[in-house]
């Protein structure tokens, strides 16, 4: 049964803030952060999880009152599908990689979705043969498409288009058109792609940097493509990426800590991967910019993993929340 609050979810998609990271911010370098942590089930995937469920009813795949939604993924897409779906009226199951924060696990069986637990990597691989979540998820619902629908963002072009007409037109009508570089995590690559796509067809000199994770990496979200094949949906628009840059875990989780300290936002890993690049982009730019990154997701899934890399301890993670002036109410509980 979908709260009130679910239920009125899926207006609150998109139209996330821009805010300038002033602490970093120089005369001639401006940093700003999108926030899109103040979607309603807490990050970026809330935009391709709506366009992905709104597409596979219109094509007749998705139908209320009997298809269940099955999806494998690392975290924020299982997140979003499952509240979206409480929201719409649809059951959800979730193929996800066992080493997955125990938070975010509970955050899903809390929307109602079950899970089926997979002994993938972090963030599942795409490959024949290599990806047990992608298998197992195709496995359970290929031979019932009556029952079963698959959104599958690792293909779908509904990920593409819910950037490239929403996130791309926010960013550049925030920006006044004044972005210079664009800088976001790798998963899917629907982010990167379908921004990217709508900023250079305004500007085709905006520079597009594609952040990967580190080999046997803990950044939920991100993944390395020397271990892991590029997804089909990236593939086909990778050309969009002009500079690539490999965020380590340690200057990703240092960089957590750092924007905690700085500018008093209390992020997820994969955004500390992201902040870390912007910076090194800075430091090689010779002229005047204003360089934006994706901020995926906050913290406060990854309470039990900052604690366990002593990042910080419980009472520097309520102090952090407690003064954050961008930590918004979700559409479900976070403890």
């Amino acid at each position: 049964m979908a709260t009130l609050a679910q239920a009125k979810a899926t207006e609150r998609i998109g139209n996330t803030p821009l805010i300038e990271l002033s602490s970093f911010s120089t005369k001639n370098i401006k940093f700003y952060a999108k926030l899109e942590w103040y979607n309603p089930f807490g990050s970026v995937k809330d935009r391709p999880a709506y366009w992905m469920i709104k597409d596979g009813e219109k094509k007749g795949l998705l139908k209320k009152d009997s298809s269940i939604i099955i999806e494998p993924s690392s975290g924020n897409t299982g997140i979003a599908l499952a509240g979206i779906a409480a929201a719409l009226g649809y059951k959800v199951e979730i193929v996800i990689p066992e080493k997955v924060s125990q938070e975010t696990k509970s955050l899903l069986r809390n929307l109602g979705a079950s899970l089926h637990e997979t002994t993938d990597d972090l963030c599942p691989r795409v490959g024949a043969g290599t990806d047990q979540s992608i298998a197992l998820a195709k496995a359970i619902s290929k031979p019932r498409p009556d029952i079963y629908y698959m959104p599958n963002q690792y293909e779908n072009d509904a990920n593409f288009l819910s950037h490239y007409e929403a996130t791309g037109p926010e960013i550049w009508e925030q920006t006044d058109g004044s972005v210079t570089h664009f800088v976001t995590g790798c998963g899917t690559g629907g982010t990167i792609t379908g921004t990217a796509t709508f900023l250079k067809e305004k500007n085709p000199h905006i520079r597009v940097i594609a952040v990967q994770a580190q080999r046997n990496h803990l950044l939920q979200g991100l993944r390395n493509f020397e271990e892991s094949a590029m997804p089909d949906l990236f593939v086909r628009r990778k050309h969009v990426a002009d500079d690539w840059h490999t965020a380590t875990n340690d200057e990703s989780f240092l960089m957590v800590k750092e924007l905690a300290e700085r500018e008093k936002l209390f992020v997820g890993p994969s955004t500390g991967a992201v902040m870390s690049a912007m910076v090194k982009i800075s430091q090689g730019m010779k002229d005047r910019g204003s360089i934006v990154g994706i901020f995926a997701d906050d913290g406060r899934k990854f309470k039990t993993l900052y604690q366990q890399l002593k990042l910080f301890d419980e009472g520097q993670m309520s102090k952090i929340m407690a003064e954050s002036a961008h930590l918004p109410a979700l559409a479900f509980d976070t403890d």
